[in-house]
This record gives structure tokens, sequence and C-alpha cells, in this order.
């Protein structure tokens, strides 16, 4: 019933909204009409499609099999409007890789135009994202180009509250206090909004960037937890919506290595978003050029393409890819 993919070690299952509702989940049949009554069916949709069979968990493995549920397509021809569900039962705004994931899933139905499509984002933190989606082929791999828009930068883009300027080689960035406070290096971080919240730490050694493992221990999983989740299981601060968080340092020129900690989700192998918000940060501070950005995370390697004009950062393009797993 729910199929699994990967992108770049992000996994998520998709479904169609017929085949929940044939399982049992009061989920209506228009993906806006979804939103309002979120608290009545996401916890349901996410115990049926995404917690691990009885007896199966692998050990050291997530609560969950899953990074979140893909639900779509509403239609049979674009647009295409999906939701996307964090395992905590809260909807995502856009999931880079999630689109990737989608978007193959589309094709394999034979519902992707051989041009593209535009996919619709229904989320109850404002208007449904839309992001295009064109079919293409990368060095000989078959895959996606995002079109993820213009971002913005900021506190004010995403909604961020009590935090202080601070320079960064030259730039004027934020000092998030709650993130100095668990590590002093921690000090420099880059709001970007790509159609969701990302907070991009930047380091100067790779030695501070922070491994997915320790990321899931105690004390630091509290911490993170607080400043990355909304009310009531963060404290949502310094974004009382939430935020994505991100580690970037500088390896060599037009390549950055980065970590991932997602809003609803925890440490992740890689995020779409989050490697696009990590190119647009690295370029706003001057340690990448417009063009091609590689941002290497530990599930992979992400290409985005940063296009500038006038000092100005006009957009920003994520290439992905998917394969379908075995069940």
């Amino acid at each position: 019933m729910t199929q699994f993919y990967d992108a770049r070690g992000n996994i998520y299952g998709v479904i169609s909204p017929q085949a929940l509702r044939r399982a049992g989940v009061d989920l209506p049949a228009r993906a806006s009409a979804c939103i309002s009554s979120r608290q009545s069916w996401s916890a349901a949709a996410i115990k049926l499609c995404c917690d691990w069979p009885a007896g199966q968990r692998p050990a050291n493995s997530k609560s969950h099999r899953s990074d979140g549920l893909l639900i779509g397509p509403f239609q049979t021809s674009a647009p295409f409007d999906v939701l996307i569900v964090n395992t905590d039962g809260t909807l995502a705004e856009r999931s880079g890789n999630g689109l990737t994931i989608f978007s193959q899933a589309l094709t394999e139905q034979g519902l992707m135009p051989e041009e593209g499509a535009l996919l619709r984002v229904h989320h109850d933190k404002g208007d449904a994202v839309e992001t295009s989606v064109k079919p293409a082929e990368v060095e000989g791999v078959q895959g996606y180009w995002l079109d993820l828009g213009q971002p913005g930068f900021g506190p004010d883009a995403v909604g961020a509250q009590t935090v202080e300027g601070i320079a960064f080689k030259g730039q004027q960035v934020s000092h998030v206090q709650p993130l100095a406070q668990l590590d002093p290096a921690w000090g420099h971080s880059q709001f970007v909004r790509i159609g969701n919240p990302h907070c991009v730490t930047l380091l100067s050694d790779a030695a501070a960037l922070p491994s997915n493992e320790q990321m899931r221990e105690s004390p630091l999983n509290e911490g993170l937890t607080d400043i990355a989740y909304a009310m009531p299981v963060g404290a949502g601060d310094p974004c009382p919506a939430g935020v994505n968080l991100q580690w970037a340092v500088l390896e060599s020129p037009q390549k950055i290595l980065a970590r991932v900690f997602e809003r609803g989700e925890g440490p992740t192998a890689s995020s779409g978003t989050s490697a696009s918000a990590v190119a647009c940060a690295a370029w706003r501070v001057g340690w990448v050029a417009a063009g091609e950005v590689q941002v290497v995370m530990p599930g992979g390697t992400a290409p985005i393409l940063l296009d500038a004009e006038h000092g100005q950062l006009r957009g920003v393009r994520l290439f992905g890819t998917a394969r379908r797993m075995a069940h």
C-alpha cells in the first residue's frame, strides 16, 4: 500500500489519498480541506504507513521506517497537490528530497508530463508552496530539477525573534544564543527561507560539525529539539513556528560540507531544501560564487544551481534522483 523511496539517504513513504481512505484513515477528498482536520488524521496516517512492523525495527534505527509521508496525488493531471507529513504528524511546507521522490512516483504512475509539472504542497502555516519540477539527465543520471524560487534572508524571513546581529567574513549574520550555548563554535548563523525556514550555522573548522550520532544523544538532542521544533514538542526559540537547522563549512571552492537537524524529524542523512539553504547562505557570506555548488551531506551530495545578478540571488535550483525501495 505504501511505497518507499530513497533520495540521498532521505526516505519517504508515498501513498494515495484513496488508499488511505480505504485503510480507514478519514482523509478529506481535497488537499486544501485536509489542513483544518490535520489533527484527526495525520497521526493515524503515520502510524499506518511509517511505523516499523512488529519486531522488524533494526537496532540503532530511527523510531520510524521513513523520514515522513507523502500523500498524493489528489489529481490525475498537473498541477499536482501533495501533503508532506513529518513523522511527528506536523505538515512541512517543502522538502526537496520529498518532492524529488514524489516526482519519481508520478513518473512511475505515468502522470508526470515530459515537460515537467507544478507541485503544490498544502500545509498549515500559510498558502500552498509551489515548486516547478522538470525531468532531466545530469552526468548520465536521470532525475529532476526543482525550481525553488528566490530565497529570503535574515530573521524576518523566518520569523526569528530575540536574535542579535553579528559579523562573519564582513557580512551581517545572526547570533542565535541557544545554539551558541550548546557549542561556542556555533555563534554565527544565516537565516534563509526557501519556501520553508532554515538556520545555517557557519563554521570555520570541520571539527565543529556535529555528527548525526551526536545529535541523537542527550543532552544535545534535547537542546536542538528545543530550537528546531515548535511548541509543544520544542520551545520554538528563536522561531515560534520552528526552523530547520544546518551546519556548514567550506571544504574547497564551490564545495560545502553540511549536517542537518530537521524540524519535525531530527538529524537526517540529507535534505534537499537544507542543502539549498546552505548553498544560499554560503553565497551570502562570499564562500561561493553563483553557478553550481556541491553540498555534501552524510546521505550524499546535492548539486545546487544559484542564479545571481547585480549582487542579488534571483533563484535556486536543486537536482535530485530517487529510487524505489524493496519492501
